[in-house]
């Protein structure tokens, strides 16, 4: 009797307090969440980014049919062959942008987050700055003609845009960024195989941490 009237209240007694840590920590992982909402945009498509992937491999081969079918075997800024590529790289951009937005808006709306708050602002500046320096940078290298270059810097420079990016985003972005500047160099030391770098810096490498990231976090939630 003496036994029963003593483990009763020292049963309750433990299970209260397995209650109220079992509550503190659901309260710290609650709080752990919020701060990651406000300080890392987490709405980022990885199907998307397969998607792009998938664009940038089309429109590579795209560009190589071009190239094979250009009887003169060099391209010039007044060249047709030149203005079909540059039409294709517009297109190729313009769908990838345009997924992203989209299918990136669908999976915030369906996480109950706003598409354009703070952080994704921030997130857009960062990576505007290298970007947009690259693209400037590229201009400047068709504009006196040295072809062989713009390959390399635009996969440099976007992947220094996505590392810029990455401390407001999913960390897989860094990895992706860090991946394309290794490839953006050693292109430079291949200045032939310029195409097929950029194959795979914005198609292969794509489709790959877009489909890690799609298996990380988009198909669990």
């Amino acid at each position: 009797m003496f036994c029963q009237k003593n483990v009763l209240p020292l049963l309750c007694h433990s299970k209260y307090f397995y209650m109220e840590e079992k509550n503190y920590l659901q309260d710290i992982s609650d709080i752990k969440n919020m701060m990651n909402r406000s300080s890392q945009f987490i709405s980022l498509s990885g199907l998307s980014g397969v998607l792009a992937g998938v664009y940038g491999l089309i429109g590579a081969y795209v560009a190589n049919a071009l190239i094979a079918k250009n009887e003169s075997g060099y391209v010039t800024l007044e060249s047709a062959t030149f203005k079909a590529i540059a039409a294709t790289a517009a297109i190729v951009l313009l769908l990838s942008v345009a997924t992203a937005f989209i299918m990136t808006a669908y999976k915030a709306r369906r996480q109950g987050e706003k598409v354009w708050n703070s952080t994704a602002r921030r997130l857009m500046v960062n990576f505007l700055i290298p970007l947009v320096t690259g693209g400037v940078f590229a201009l400047l290298l068709l504009r006196d003609e040295m072809y062989g270059m713009i390959a390399p810097v635009t996969l440099i420079f976007y992947g220094l845009a996505c590392v810029n990016a990455s401390k407001y985003t999913l960390r897989d972005v860094r990895y992706l960024g860090i991946t394309v500047v290794i490839l953006g160099l050693v292109a430079t030391a291949f200045l032939a195989y310029g195409l097929e770098f950029w194959a795979l810096g914005f198609g292969v490498c794509h489709i790959i941490y877009g489909s890690i990231m799609y298996f990380k976090y988009d198909r669990k939630n």
